[in-house]
């Protein structure tokens, strides 16, 4: 194994979230092919416990997945989200740039105070930018820590329509489709917090 090859190894072991080629490209130098090494390093480990994997725009090290129902472990989750963060996150990751209105109007319910702080807070949403129009309100987008935490390298990977219906986590009718999601019939359409 080159120097080079270990030294992008060590990197991305040690770093916190995942690095981006040009982020690896300041560190190893420019003279260095980035993806190249990346997929030699990535062929090195496609057998092994762990492997190189593509997140939220940059490169991380991270559980094979086959391996992943062994090292389950129950832990008590400090803090859920409700219903309602659960939805507006949705809203936000489907149709980011997303103003508070713009998310009001497609869950059809007012939201709650607090729902966006939490997820501000969880880091998986952030403001980015002011809309051109009345009141100039914030735009509210997903992070790369929530592509992290979900496991996606970008948005494009978060389940279509068809995905989710076939999964039983959506469920709505044709007339739906193009506005969002809708509440199913046996739940009252107040937020729940």
């Amino acid at each position: 194994m080159s120097d080079r090859l270990r030294l992008l190894e060590a990197l991305l072991f040690a770093a916190p979230e995942p690095l981006s080629e040009a982020e690896l490209g300041l560190r190893l130098g420019d003279e260095v092919e980035i993806p190249a090494l990346l997929r030699e390093l990535a062929q090195a480990y496609a057998d092994r416990g762990v492997n190189l994997v593509a997140l939220a725009g940059g490169w991380a090290f991270r559980t094979a997945p086959d391996l992943a129902p062994a090292l389950r472990a129950e832990r008590e989750v400090s803090r859920r989200l409700s219903r309602a963060a659960v939805e507006t996150l949705a809203v936000i990751a489907y149709h980011q740039p997303v103003t508070r209105a713009e998310i009001e109007a497609i869950r059809g319910v007012g939201l709650a105070r607090g729902t966006l702080d939490r997820l501000l807070e969880s880091g998986w949403v952030q403001p980015k930018g002011r809309r051109e129009s009345p009141g100039r309100p914030l735009n509210w987008v997903t992070t790369p820590r929530f592509l992290t935490h979900f496991g996606l390298d970008n948005l494009g990977e978060l389940p279509g329509v068809d995905e989710l219906r076939q999964s039983g986590l959506l469920d709505i009718g044709p007339a739906v489709l193009g506005e969002g999601f809708a509440p199913r019939d046996d739940e009252a359409p107040e937020d729940e917090e």
